[in-house]
């Protein structure tokens, strides 16, 4: 059972990432941007500047640290591991959401990829973005299909401080508690894992 004062506090935190999000949008407003059809659009005068303090390719790669340029391999060779894992968690929630009854998590919303469209990056610049939000909105991705499926199953707080917990964390029954954990998972169907 959640306690009243933790809860309170979890709705302030809701509420001043709400009011931090509000702050966010006066500074994007400050960028002279707006979204058309989901695409960044700047003002002539921002993109002559972008165009401006945009590196010239061959520049870039001249005054780049030789070590920087050796270790690159080490940085890319790790896309066939995050492909790997993007196609068996996307194969994993396809077939097991479904059956357990879990909402799917929206690839849309966690994959966006827009660096590309600014004028102040050359090309190896964008493909570095464009690997880097590959990179990231996968491990988001990945992170809410875990995250919704350990709510599912395994509700249960860690006897120990987690560092980096989800969202969802925070609603689960404390270490220990047998009655919360029953009261949260109750109503599940069929086949849940036996309680501990």
């Amino acid at each position: 059972m959640i306690n009243e004062h933790v809860k309170a506090l979890s709705d302030k935190i809701d509420e001043l990432q709400s009011e931090l999000e509000a702050e966010l949008a006066k500074q994007h407003a400050k960028l002279r941007f707006g979204l058309e059809q989901g695409r960044a659009v700047f003002e002539e005068e921002i993109l002559r500047r972008h165009a401006e303090l945009k590196i010239r390719l061959s520049q870039y790669i001249l005054k780049a640290n030789p070590l920087v340029i050796l270790s690159a391999p080490f940085i890319y060779m790790l896309i066939v591991p995050l492909v790997l894992l993007d196609i068996f968690v996307s194969i994993y929630q396809a077939v097991c959401f479904p059956i357990y009854k879990i909402e799917k998590v929206r690839r849309r919303d966690y994959f966006i990829f827009d660096r590309h469209h600014l004028a102040y990056l050359n090309l190896v610049q964008k493909i570095n973005c464009g690997y880097c939000s590959y990179a990231n909105c996968l491990i988001a991705y990945v992170r809410e299909i875990a995250a919704r499926t350990e709510k599912h199953w395994c509700p249960i707080k860690h006897a120990k401080r987690l560092i980096g917990a989800h969202e969802k964390y925070r609603d689960f029954a404390e270490y220990g508690d047998a009655d919360a954990f029953r009261e949260i998972t109750e109503g599940k169907p069929q086949g849940r894992k036996a309680e501990a």
